[in-house]
């Protein structure tokens, strides 16, 4: 009869299989014959090793082979390590892709339970030595060993899960609050991957007591061997500091995870709760029971929608992230040799360092007054000083980028650049006249670029002699920060301009998006209708604080009306106008925000000594609404009807031409969660789409459990 497990393999024939290579080394000092597992899965670095159901059936029988030989006393020890650069990227995430079976999802946990905790309960000691990055079954393959080494040069240590939606579930939950605390593995467990999926790196992992010893890379391998070697002829005795264990402590920690969970997500995926409820049940419970809880929580969330989207946007940041759609072929793109910025203000200065960090290539900016230039390269010769003070950059480093950045009050500084990107005041006869004037300094090969928020790119290039070098390069604030651009094609601008622009973001480090050249383009369009709904619910006489927390079940990372302090209220002030101007029907102009930004207010909220939002009372006196108060409810159906009529509108008229794109940008220019698949399969999963408009965005179980 065919197993669950030859089912489950069967059904994964295009696995990469990560071998565990077994060789024994002779220790020094005579301390024995150690068994050393590699695990590889023969690609170079740019495929991570990971554990599919084939490659830990390979670490199976390498394991039941090391345990025969201990049980003979062949061998004194076994260590593994991994191929350069990994330990190992966890589990093969096509195992979560798999049926949607729960009970194909617990034997998956309880395989990698019963092959990991091996390491830990073979007759002879184990070693983990860490040479790259260990992230979730990676790390926790390293938890079950007796010992651990890591490599100074490991860029990353993570147990990332809960950011997909997931619990680490191979021991991760137990193994790791009982080596260092529940505090400290909460951080790693909850706190880091709710946090932008923050990881640790060696020296950190090292200090935070992961690992027992650290060394240089250079000789990684062989000085582990050689630490080994001391702890088993007992030169070396590794020390841990013992726990508190007490039930406070504990609960304490949980308590605070839980908290700062709520304050990410708001309990809109269960993922992180799961996780927390298992690392309070590690305080007293045993390894069986807390693996076997470990099992039933996984296959629960391997079978949950909130996975199922968090594997959707893994999928989209990852790899569709890499191949942006419409970009030309990458042959046609001018080299960057030099690049100008027009305007010295904030998002000029961040363009400007953004630029000259990444090309390390000349950069000028310009602006009206010599004062103005002089503040935007401060500006960047001030974050450069920072980078150099958190030891990210070496004084030479630091130099010759300063060196780089120039200032100037004539664009004629301008005649040698490759690309210039305007961000001035968001006016188009403004951005007009700057785009006439660049045009008639820079070479015929510039690519003009814009960083408009929400204008035409058209119209601003439709007087020059080349409006077909021209195109969008809408960056979102903070620059260093949020990785997407939107690449706006005007109506004539040419494949070279777009592939070199597709090229330049890619040089940048950023996502590029490619949009057509429409009001407000995505991102700012989509949020836009989304603000304007919950603005208008306050103006017809809703509560502020219900229309704030109104969406707060979908767990998004900040609420609209933080939204509007982030931007400012003139910003969002102006894109509405753009956006009621192009479609009146679905945009109005909120009067009450046009009062704000005349008064000079810089946000709705002002906050306590708690951080609890409050409203003073000049703010409060400029709002004049109606009688008509709605619930939170009321309003978030409102305003997700609203966002599912507006995505499809811009599906139909071409704005972006595939929902991932959309979602891809929800993502990585608005931060908006993995649970919801950025924004179209939470639409999908509720109803929404179809309700609305009588269509899915996606296919039936591409974003959701296979049908």
């Amino acid at each position: 009869m065919t197993t669950l497990r030859e089912k489950a393999e069967a059904a994964t024939p295009d696995e990469v299989v990560t071998q565990a290579l077994a060789r024994d080394i002779s220790l020094p000092g005579d301390a024995g014959t150690l068994v050393l597992i590699t695990l590889d899965n023969g690609l170079d670095h740019t495929r991570p090793t990971s554990f599919g159901l084939r490659g830990l059936r390979s670490l199976e029988e390498a394991l039941t082979t090391v345990a025969s030989r201990a049980g003979n006393g062949e061998i004194v020890a076994v260590a593994v390590t991994g191929k350069p650069f990994f330990l190992a990227a966890g589990a093969d995430l096509n195992l979560m892709k798999g049926s949607g079976s729960r009970d194909e999802a617990l034997m998956v946990a309880r395989l990698g339970h019963d092959v990991f905790r091996r390491l830990g309960e073979l007759p002879v000691p184990s070693f983990a030595f860490v040479n790259g990055a260990a992230l979730g079954g990676g790390l926790e393959i390293a938890l079950h060993c007796t010992y651990r080494t890591i490599s100074g040069g490991v860029p990353a240590i993570a147990l990332p899960e809960c950011f997909l939606g997931l619990i680490p579930g191979w021991g991760g939950t137990y193994l790791l609050p009982n080596l260092i605390g529940p505090a400290a593995a909460l951080e790693v467990i909850i706190k880091n991957p709710l946090s932008n999926n923050r990881m640790l790196n060696g020296p950190k992992a090292y200090k935070a007591g992961i690992a027992d010893a650290i060394f240089e890379p250079a000789d990684f391998l062989e000085q582990s061997l050689f630490w080994a070697s001391a702890v088993l002829r007992g030169e070396i005795a590794v020390v841990r500091e013992p726990l508190d264990r007490s039930e406070e402590t504990w609960t304490a920690a949980c308590d605070e995870a839980r908290a700062f969970a709520d304050s990410k997500i708001g309990g809109a995926a269960p993922a992180p709760y799961r996780a927390i409820e298992l690392v309070a049940g590690a305080r007293t419970g045993s390894r069986d029971e807390a693996f076997a809880a470990e099992d039933e929580a996984l296959a629960d969330m391997a079978t949950s929608p909130e996975l199922r989207a968090g594997l959707y946007a893994f999928d989209l940041v990852n790899k569709r992230a890499k191949r942006p759609f419409g970009a030309p072929d990458k042959s046609l793109a001018r080299k960057v040799g030099s690049v100008g910025v027009v305007g010295a203000g904030l998002m000029a200065s961040q363009l400007a360092l953004l630029f000259v960090r990444r090309l390390k290539v000349p950069v000028t900016l310009t602006d009206l007054d010599q004062a103005r230039v002089d503040q935007g390269v401060k500006y960047v010769h001030d974050e450069i000083d920072k980078l150099l003070l958190k030891g990210r950059l070496s004084p030479d480093a630091g130099n010759r980028l300063k060196a780089l950045v120039r200032g100037s009050t004539d664009k004629a500084a301008f005649a040698g650049a490759d690309v210039v990107i305007e961000a001035v005041f968001e006016d188009l006869a403004v951005k007009k006249q700057v785009l006439a004037e660049l045009e008639a300094v820079v070479p015929d090969t510039c690519v003009l670029l814009t960083n408009t928020s929400s204008l035409s790119v058209s119209d601003m290039a439709a007087d020059l002699e080349h409006p077909e070098r021209v195109a969008g390069f809408h960056f979102f604030n903070p620059v260093s920060v949020l990785p997407l651009v939107e690449v706006v094609k005007a109506s004539k601008t040419d494949d070279a301009t777009l592939a070199t622009v597709f090229q330049l973001g890619k040089a940048l480090k950023k996502t590029c998006v490619l949009a057509e050249d429409a009001p407000a383009f995505i991102v700012n369009r989509l949020l836009t209708r989304m603000m304007g709904e919950v603005v208008t619910a306050v103006d017809e006489g809703s509560d502020l604080h219900v229309a704030d927390d109104a969406l707060a079940p979908l767990g998004l990372p900040m609420s609209p009306f933080l939204l509007l302090n982030l931007v400012g209220p003139a910003i969002a002030l102006h894109v509405s106008q753009t956006l009621h101007g192009a479609f009146p029907d679905r945009f109005g102009v909120s009067e009450n925000l046009g009062r704000l930004v005349a008064a000079g207010k810089p946000a709705i909220w002002s906050y306590d000594a708690s951080g609890q939002p409050w409203v003073d009372e000049e703010t409060a006196a400029l709002f004049e609404t109606g009688s008509r108060a709605s619930s939170g409810e009321e309003i978030r159906e409102r305003t997700l009807v609203a966002i599912t009529q507006e995505i499809g509108l811009m599906l139909d008229e071409g704005v972006v031409r595939h929902p991932q794109d959309l979602d891809l940008c929800m993502i990585m220019g608005a931060g908006w969660p993995f649970h919801l698949g950025g924004i179209t399969p939470y639409l999908d999963r509720e109803g929404y789409s179809e309700r609305v408009l009588g269509r899915r965005f996606l296919p039936a179980g591409e974003s959701t459990l296979p049908v």
